[in-house]
Order: C-alpha cells, then structure tokens, then sequence
C-alpha cells in the first residue's frame, strides 16, 4: 500500500513538472500580436501633412490654412491591431490557445476585444482649395525607421477617413495604405491561417480573417514641386473632391488620419520589439481634369 502511495505521488509530481514545463514553453513561444505590449515602440513620432500649390491644409476646421500642417505627435505604444475597415473599428488579441494546424505558430491568437485609442494614432486634418471641381489624390508617405535591419514600417498602416463636406459631418469614404513595399527579412506568417495577405474580419470577434489588399505607393498620384503640376499614374485613386464653397475657396473637407500597426501582418514580427517609427509624414496633392 505504501509503495502504491508512493507511485502515485511520483506519477503526480511528474504530471505537475510537465504542466510546468508546457506553461513555461507557451510563455516563451508568443508571437506578433503579444510581444509589443511589454514596451514602447512608436514614440515621439513627428508628425506632418503638405499639400500642393491650390491645396491648403489646416489641423483645425478654423485653423490657419497654408501649404502644410505641423499634426500632433504619437507618444506611446504601437500594440498590433488589425482591421479591414477603420470605421468598424481595431480589435487586438487578449488570449491564446495552442497551434493545432500544419501552418499554425505554436499559440493562435483565440480571443479578441476592442482595441483602445492609445493602441494606434489618430489626428484630423482639413483640406480646402482654391478651384472648384478639384480632385486630391495621395503623392506621398515619408517615414524614416529607427532600425533599417528591422524596419517597423513594413508592418505599419495608414488609413484616411474622408468625410462629408462642412463642419462635423459623417464619414463617407476610407482608404488604407501600406507605407513600404519593403519586406522585413524576420517576417513570418503569425495569423490562424498561416497566410499572407490577411487581417482581422471587422464585422466578427472571433477571430476570423479575411483577405485584404491595402493601397500602395503605386495608387498615388505625382507631384512636381517645382512646376506645381499633378500628374496621375494609370492606379492613382482618388481620396476626396473638393467642390462648392462661397468666394475663393472651396468647401472644407474633414480627414482623419490613423497610424496603426497591423498586427496580422507577416511582418510585424519579434524582430521589431526595440525598434520605432521615428517620423511620418504624407502629400495631399489637387488634380483638375
């Protein structure tokens, strides 16, 4: 009977030390999603908005309007959020469970909530011009790393929300851009379904992902500092077009401006856990057909 006892409670503390060897095993297995909430990432990032020669900008509806646009700047942390729709909002992982497909990591994100608006960045900016029927297209996005070797700005988002003209009108359109064709040499497929090209479904919470392809430096429209002159590429897109107004200018058009980390992204990896987005910065420019 003692022997018995004895086995017993060997068979248990050898079950008790592989439970904390498997626990110990998930700790250190985290992927993408979970490594950034341990540290700053995106700090300090300056912010700022240019437009070409007929195209004023201002961070306020009543502001100052000129050429360009000093917005606030980003002092926190990045966490990865994902989305395929701004206006449906960010979510981002609070739990995991253990990889059971082929091309699944060793933890899956399993449970999402909503994201909080420290997790990502988000400004306003106004535009206005002084010919009606103008047109305003992306000509550029600025960024500079702080880490060439692993550059944070393969796995960032920016998303514009353009909204109705006037003062404190409804949204009407979105568009999300990758900054960087740049691919980061540490990138890994961290998703459920072990594939690129995919983020979280907006209109689900659990966790399903959908494809997704988000605008690139190809779908902007060019801009000549010197002669003023805006031409389009055969994939520029359209962001918002100015029209209306009384006197010289145009009715204002409110732009919401949002920096995010895509956290579904094969890019956004361990890699990245020390490295930041030092600046960011993006063109607006007019277009009159």
């Amino acid at each position: 009977m003692k022997e018995k006892a004895i086995n017993l409670r060997r068979r248990f503390l050898a079950a008790l030390l592989a439970l904390v060897v498997a626990l110990i095993a998930a700790a250190g297995a985290t992927f993408a999603w979970y490594i950034y909430n341990t540290g700053a990432h995106t700090t300090n990032v300056r912010m700022a908005a240019g437009a070409g020669v007929s195209l004023q900008i201002s961070s306020a509806y009543d502001g100052t309007y000129g050429s360009s646009a000093v917005l606030e700047s980003f002092v926190g942390v990045l966490d990865p959020v994902s989305t395929d729709s701004i206006r449906n909002g960010f979510q981002k992982v609070t739990e995991f469970t253990r990889g059971a497909g082929e091309n699944q990591p060793s933890l899956v994100a399993s449970i999402f909530g909503a994201a909080e608006a420290s997790d990502y960045y988000m400004t306003s900016l106004f535009l206005r011009a002084t010919g009606s029927g103008t047109t305003v297209y992306l000509s550029g996005i600025g960024f500079e790393d702080s880490d060439e070797k692993a550059p944070i700005s393969t796995a960032i988002r920016i998303g514009f929300v353009v909204h109705e003209p006037g003062q404190n009108k409804p949204a009407a359109a979105e568009y999300i851009f990758a900054i960087s064709d740049a691919k980061n040499p540490m990138k890994e497929y961290n998703t459920a379904t072990g594939e690129e090209g995919y983020v979280l479904d907006s209109t689900k919470t659990d966790g399903t992902t959908v494809r997704f392809v988000p605008c690139t430096p190809a779908n902007f429209c060019r801009y000549d500092p010197e002669t003023g002159l805006t031409t389009l590429n055969a994939d520029s897109i359209p962001l918002l077009t100015l029209t209306g107004g009384s006197g010289r200018y145009t009715d204002i058009v409110q732009v919401d401006v949002y920096i995010w980390l895509e956290g579904c992204d094969e890019d956004c990896t361990k890699s990245l856990c020390d490295t930041t987005l030092k600046n960011v910065s993006v063109s607006f420019s007019a277009y009159n057909a």
